[in-house]
């Protein structure tokens, strides 16, 4: 019984017309800021679960959001932040300059304290995108979806 009158509420247009709304109007979007140059902010983010390739099943993905330029980094799954930081300063940082921002997920290695408090030492700004809404960093997301 108590389903059926759910799916009846959820499907009648008048009830969801005129339902109590439970949480504060939503905002407008926010587009990201276009990058004045190369290598001034980077969108990252890790695809995961891969097959196992030479003993890797995880890549890092780094864009550029002025030149869209890629880098793939292999990794395994397991990395750790300081691992992460130490990539990014042999593979990315040293051939690129440190960026002004960037833009990833709310993945654990990337809200994590030592990953927080390098960018901080670093003076690189941390914009973390919403959880579940893939838009945020739809460059990263995009070249994901034709590596996968």
């Amino acid at each position: 019984m108590n389903q059926f009158i759910k799916d009846y509420v959820s499907s009648c247009q008048k009830c969801s017309r005129n339902k109590k709304i439970h949480h504060k109007k939503f905002g407008l979007l926010k587009p990201l800021q276009i990058s004045s140059g190369p290598w001034i902010s980077l969108s990252i983010d890790f695809i995961t679960q891969l097959p196992l390739s030479n003993s890797f099943e995880t890549i890092l993905v780094a864009v550029d959001r002025f030149s869209k330029k890629e880098i793939f980094i292999t990794a395994y799954e397991a990395v750790t932040a300081l691992e992460l930081a130490q990539i990014f300063i042999s593979l990315v940082f040293s051939k690129h300059g440190l960026p002004v921002s960037i833009v990833s997920d709310r993945g654990s290695l990337f809200v994590s304290s030592f990953w927080t408090n390098l960018c901080q030492q670093l003076k690189i700004s941390r914009d973390l995108s919403t959880s579940f809404h893939h838009e945020t960093d739809g460059q990263t997301e995009r070249v994901n979806q034709i590596l996968e």
